[in-house]
């Protein structure tokens, strides 16, 4: 007959919820870290835009 050890349990159940936040946290570092990519190149994007315009409107006068 085995005696259930809860001790043993509740050390489980935490390295499991540890592992699983490290994972957690990577994930949204990755994240965080791909939209801050491309907001910097949509930013880029609108500049070339502006200038686009600035050099377009200045050919016409």
């Amino acid at each position: 007959m085995h005696v259930v050890n809860f001790g043993d349990i509740i050390f489980q159940l935490a390295i499991l919820l540890f592992l699983l936040g490290i994972f957690a946290a990577l994930f949204f570092l990755f994240r965080l870290l791909i939209t801050k990519q491309k907001g910097k190149q949509n930013n880029i994007e609108q500049k070339l835009d502006r200038i686009i315009d600035l050099l377009e409107k200045d050919k016409k006068e």
